[in-house]
């Protein structure tokens, strides 16, 4: 079995872009953020809870975010890349101890100037049909607001956490977090550093080299 594969990267960095490629080699993506997405469009008790969270770009509890996982990931048949989660030195600490538990994991950091990043995560669209990623500055689509992918029509949508303010507030939380979970990684000389800078398809193979 494939090693399972934790992306860390600020927003913006490619990492849902990178993962998605991933899939079509056999991984199963695992987005934290979907998930919690998700149970806001159920409506449900958590799905209430974190929905004004996720809006402000702040941080769902631990223990919460973990209990998801923990339902849906069976870490012993499937090679899952983990994306959103672990955050900090301690949700990567939680994460192998009640989840991966000394199973083959390989860190990938997607390594990029933060402060280039605000105005690519501003121009990020989604197609609300499919999933396929947009940019309106370096990836727009074909023709405006259709997917090329599925060719819906009308169905390229911002997050709502993809404004100025909130993706401000996303790096600062994340330039100072990043550090001690990459010497936790290193340490366990699990970590491998990928220029994210570079253009989307000089990521991906940058990354299969790796994974090689």
């Amino acid at each position: 079995m494939k090693p399972h594969l934790i992306i860390l990267g600020a927003p913006g960095s490619g990492k849902g872009t990178q993962a998605a490629k991933l899939v079509e080699k056999g991984y199963k993506h695992v987005s934290t953020g979907d998930l919690l997405r998700s149970e806001i469009a159920k409506g449900s008790e958590l799905g209430q809870k974190v929905s004004g969270i996720i809006s402000r770009g702040d941080l769902v509890d631990d223990s919460t975010v973990m209990a998801l996982l923990k339902a849906n990931c069976n870490v012993d048949k499937v090679s899952y890349i983990f994306d959103g989660f672990p955050r900090n030195i301690a949700q990567a600490e939680m994460l192998e101890a009640e989840l991966l538990q000394g199973r083959k994991t390989l860190a990938v950091y997607f390594k990029i100037d933060l402060g280039i990043l605000i105005d690519r995560v501003v121009n990020r669209r989604t197609c609300g049909s499919c999933g396929e990623i947009y940019n309106l500055a370096t990836k727009p689509p074909s023709v405006l607001n259709v997917c090329d992918k599925c060719g819906a029509n009308d169905s390229l949508k911002q997050r709502k956490d993809d404004t100025r303010e909130v993706v401000s507030n996303r790096l600062k939380i994340f330039a100072n977090t990043v550090d001690p979970m990459l010497a936790f990684y290193k340490s366990r000389k699990a970590l491998v550093e990928i220029d994210a800078s570079l253009a989307e398809k000089e990521v991906f193979s940058a990354l299969e080299k790796f994974l090689e």
